[in-house]
């Protein structure tokens, strides 16, 4: 009898044992699923902003490192715009600082107030208000139908720029906002491929230097994106093309663009997770509004650089002249390929003249190795776009060019960060701190190889 309360109780015990741990179990599983609530529930929210994907995220100010811009007088107007045949008549009228004011339409002034890497696009109206149909957190689902009404079926008459993606529209939605319609064309899936790179790449940031895309249509075959219209052409119109007519960008309105796009660079490369390597940086796709503010378009080969990677190898695409040497030679793509392709912008911006360009004479096609050779023979005042009527100061020329050539160094280790570049074009000082000079000499006195070896030109042009 004693041996049968005996076995009895092991079986009690072995059984109340197994109930302990499993309660233990639970309990520890419902601790853990409390905690993860309680730290979502914590994470700070973002007002000001619209709601963010989880492939792009907005990196805090404080974790990125040496950007400290210099605040400009929000009082002080900067003489912006261009020159016509009208300020050439009152030309000795007005001072070389470029102050004063002379006819009616010959020289437009617009205020620059203090300016920072990581400004958002300033709060307005919402140009997709009172639209009727589907909202995305970040913008609209149109109908293939609602774009064939804006853009009066697709009729030529509103085209504003076609290529190898497909064709630009200008189109008026039933609100009267004017937008740029974008319908991508389907060549073995490229529609969808291209598609899909502009919304992941755009579609959840917000920056004043970005052209923003307002929605998208997606029915059956058809992709087709909808930007915000900007209303005075590109750069390379204003340099090279149509907008010619209207007279020539001053001094002024140049660094006005460039540094524009300098910021919204900067952004895409260090203010957001993943970041963003727009990989075709021309001046055709900076677009420029009536007050010559400029804006980043056309992020059809941009690739997304994230998880602690320092360049991703892809297919080298881009346009002849722009792309960076070590990206044409080798595939590695990251930021340091945009940054000198917009050293290459920067150039063209000054002397006004194409990247590269057969007609010219030998020595001169090739924009970047003509002016490495005007620099290297001291002829600095040589290389200023001839049709700018006030010239530049000496120490501003300087600055400038500096800058460019910074980002055009063929070791992309040596090219600054866009943020750098944005101090050293808004500076009045040398572009180069000093701290950035000893640190370059410590830097090449213990680099064991040489990285000045040549590179090719090869370069691929986009389709």
């Amino acid at each position: 009898m004693a041996g049968l309360k005996i076995w009895q109780a092991t079986i009690i015990i072995i059984v109340l044992f197994f109930i302990a741990i499993l309660s233990a179990l639970s309990f520890y599983l419902i601790l853990k699923k409390k905690s993860r609530r309680t730290k979502t529930s914590s994470l700070p929210i973002i007002i000001q902003t619209p709601p963010v994907s989880k492939e792009i995220k907005e990196v805090r100010m404080e974790h990125v490192s040496n950007f400290h811009p210099q605040e400009k007088n929000s009082n002080a107007s900067d003489q912006i715009l261009f020159n016509s045949d009208m300020e050439k008549k009152i030309m000795n009228g007005v001072s070389s600082s470029g102050s004063g004011s002379g006819e009616e339409g010959s020289l437009c002034v617009a205020n620059r107030s203090s300016s920072s890497l990581y400004e958002m696009a300033t709060p307005s109206p919402s140009p997709l208000s009172g639209l009727q149909g589907s909202h995305l957190g970040w913008g609209h689902w149109f109908t293939l139908r609602d774009l064939e009404i804006a853009t009066n079926g697709f009729s030529k008459e509103n085209v504003i720029g076609e290529g190898g993606y497909g064709v630009v529209y200008r189109g008026e939605l039933t609100n009267g906002t004017y937008v740029a319609v974008k319908k991508i064309m389907n060549h073995l899936g490229q529609a969808e491929k291209e598609f899909r790179i502009e919304v992941d790449a755009i579609g959840h940031v917000r920056h004043k230097n970005l052209v923003r895309l307002l929605g998208y249509c997606i029915e059956g075959t058809h992709r087709i994106l909808v930007y915000e219209y900007m209303n005075n052409g590109n750069l390379e119109e204003w340099l090279h093309g149509a907008m010619i007519q209207h007279g020539y960008l001053t001094w002024e309105a140049r660094m006005k663009v460039l540094i524009c796009t300098s910021k919204a660079l900067a952004y895409l490369h260090e203010a957001i997770e993943p970041k963003v390597v727009h990989r075709d940086i021309k001046s055709s796709n900076i677009l420029i509004d009536d007050r010559f503010n400029a804006k980043v378009s056309d992020f059809g080969l941009a690739k997304l650089l994230g998880d602690g990677k320092s360049h991703v190898t892809t297919r080298v695409m881009g346009t002849f002249g722009y792309v960076a040497p070590e990206y044409a030679n080798t595939g590695l793509l990251n930021e340091k390929s945009d940054v000198y392709s917009f050293g290459v912008l920067v150039l063209e911006a000054i002397t006004g003249r194409d990247p590269v360009d057969y007609a010219r004479p030998a020595n001169e096609v090739n924009l970047v190795e003509w002016l490495k050779m005007m620099v290297g023979s001291k002829r600095l005042e040589e290389v200023i776009d001839p049709n700018i009527a006030i010239k530049p100061a000496t120490r501003a020329l300087k600055r400038v060019l500096l800058t460019a050539l910074r980002c055009i160094d063929p070791d992309s280790e040596k090219r600054p960060k866009m943020s750098q570049v944005v101090r050293m074009l808004e500076s009045e000082e040398h572009p180069i701190p000093r701290e950035d000079r000893r640190g370059r000499r410590a830097q090449e006195e213990n680099s064991d190889t040489d990285r000045s070896t040549p590179v090719s030109r090869s370069q691929s042009r986009r389709v």
